[in-house]
């Protein structure tokens, strides 16, 4: 079973990749057994969610120049 520290590094690496399906079992289960795991996973999925919806989003993207 994964660590509290493995888990929440998998769903910050599920946010840039998608998780193999293997990744995504072990994720589950352990989510499913770790309630402080499963606050970080709302919290993430929160702030996700505010910074997609910030006013003025888009202007800030546009006035960084290109890397």
């Amino acid at each position: 079973m994964l660590s509290c520290k493995e888990a929440t590094h998998l769903m910050s690496e599920g946010l840039d990749r998608k998780l193999g399906t293997g990744e995504q079992l072990q994720l589950r289960l352990h989510l499913a057994m770790c309630s402080g795991c499963r606050n970080f996973r709302e919290q993430m999925d929160f702030l996700r969610a505010a910074c997609r919806n910030f006013p003025g989003r888009d202007k800030a993207d546009e006035s960084q120049p290109p890397k």
